[in-house]
């Protein structure tokens, strides 16, 4: 009896969090405006998307691109900084390393509503013009902590002696540092980086404060905007289906990759 239950909550939980997405799949088929009112298969609202002919709604894509461009470069710049710290942390010792490692979980914890309107008064103080850059250093400041978490258990699976025995064979300490330490990092170091690129994807409350009043918009704060005059844009059915899809595939290719690694190191 606890095994059928288990099994029904599964499926329960599943239905309740995938639901949503295929309901927005479906109704990206056809052309309505409401969604919820099906008017007939259709693929225009794909062809609008992609071509661009939105009736008036070309800030969409201008709001994709902004959002690509941020989190590319947000992941980017957190994956470097947070292996960096990674390493530095793994290398402290006693209470150090406790305090820098609650240190670097408090970002995580903490609202986003408060992270944004402190860096925005961080920026404001700095002088700093919002646009582009006020939002990309915000979002490298919340995306790096999750970097660190994904790249310290690699440093804790990899052989702590590995390091010194390169710089005993003579290479250099940046040398040991890339073509040593980085391989063995690499699978945290890409999970950091999707996962940094997901949080950047879809951060509202930081962007929103930190943007200024130049007219920048992501995704986030376009839809906010298109829900606030009333309605949402047809085409973003289509597109939050296609990223939804385009997530999906990178997520299982990591896995296979992840799975055929594991299996040759079991093999050697």
């Amino acid at each position: 009896m606890k095994k059928i239950l288990a099994k029904i909550y599964i499926w329960v939980l599943l239905v309740i969090l995938y639901a949503p997405l295929v309901f927005i799949a479906i109704f990206s088929f056809t052309e309505s405006k409401v969604l919820g009112n099906w008017q007939g298969f259709s693929v225009n609202l794909y062809k609008n998307l992609l071509t661009g002919n939105m009736q008036g709604n070309s800030s969409l894509l201008s709001a994709v691109y902004n959002t690509l461009l941020i989190a590319l470069v947000a992941a980017a710049f957190s994956t470097l900084l947070g292996t960096i710290a990674a390493i530095g942390i793994h290398n402290l010792k006693g209470g150090r390393k406790k305090a820098i490692t609650f240190l670097n979980n408090i970002p995580m914890i903490n609202p986003d509503i408060i992270t944004g309107v402190s860096l925005f008064l961080l920026f404001v103080f700095l002088r700093i013009s919002q646009g582009y850059v006020s939002v990309i250093l915000a979002h490298i400041t919340f995306c790096t902590p999750y970097v660190v978490l994904s790249v310290l258990p690699k440093l804790k699976q990899m052989n702590p002696n590995i390091y010194e025995a390169a710089l005993d064979l003579g290479a250099t300490p940046s040398q040991a540092l890339w073509k040593v330490m980085v391989p063995e990092l690499r699978p945290g170091m890409v999970s950091g980086f999707i996962l940094a690129f997901t949080m950047s994807l879809d951060d509202f409350a930081v962007t929103f404060f930190t943007r200024g009043t130049i007219g920048l918009d992501t995704l986030s704060t376009y839809i906010y905007t298109d829900a606030r005059k009333g309605g949402l844009t047809p085409e973003l059915r289509p597109l939050m289906t296609l990223i939804f899809i385009l997530i999906l595939v990178l997520l299982v290719i990591i896995n296979v990759r992840q799975d055929r690694m594991n299996k040759k190191q079991a093999a050697q």
